[in-house]
């Protein structure tokens, strides 16, 4: 192989890695749903144990209000550089009884996700709005200042 083949083989192998790096990374995350099993859990049928039998522990139960199971998956995409994007996400709900026995089952998915955009880089709160002169020095003197008179 003489020079330029050389330079020519080691550009295509540069060119390869460099796309390579720009691909998007697709990623499911959470519970790997399967209509199979999620389809096999029947509400006045299933209980508890046959409902973690054959889909597993849950990714997180409720601890106020109703007895629930929740099973929730997404699947990402992200681009490089960038934040990871969610183009699907699912939930599925599995609600008990006093006695552990299924009484219901939910399904929801991408309508029930709402992306919140925070306001700037600052968290808006109450109070006076004040620059970072007057934090610095707006205590000089009232250390150690004496009390109003008439107080104790």
């Amino acid at each position: 192989m003489n020079a330029f083949g050389r330079i020519g083989l080691v550009a295509a192998l540069a060119a390869a890695t460099l796309t390579a790096g720009c691909t998007t990374i697709k990623e499911k995350r959470g519970y790997l749903a399967e209509d199979v099993l999620l389809n096999a859990v029947h509400p006045g049928i299933d209980n508890k144990q046959s409902v973690e039998g054959t889909l597993g522990r849950p990714t997180f139960e409720s601890h106020y209000g109703a007895d629930t199971w929740y099973y929730v998956s997404s699947d990402t995409r992200q681009k490089p550089f960038r934040s990871p994007k969610i183009k699907d996400h699912a939930v599925f709900a599995v609600h008990f009884d006093q006695g552990g026995n299924v009484t219901g089952i939910d399904r929801s998915g991408m309508e029930q996700v709402v992306k919140i955009d925070p306001e700037g880089d600052k968290t808006p709160v109450l109070g006076k709005d004040r620059s970072f002169l007057e934090d610095l020095f707006g205590n000089i003197g009232a250390v150690g200042a004496a009390p109003p008179a008439g107080g104790s």
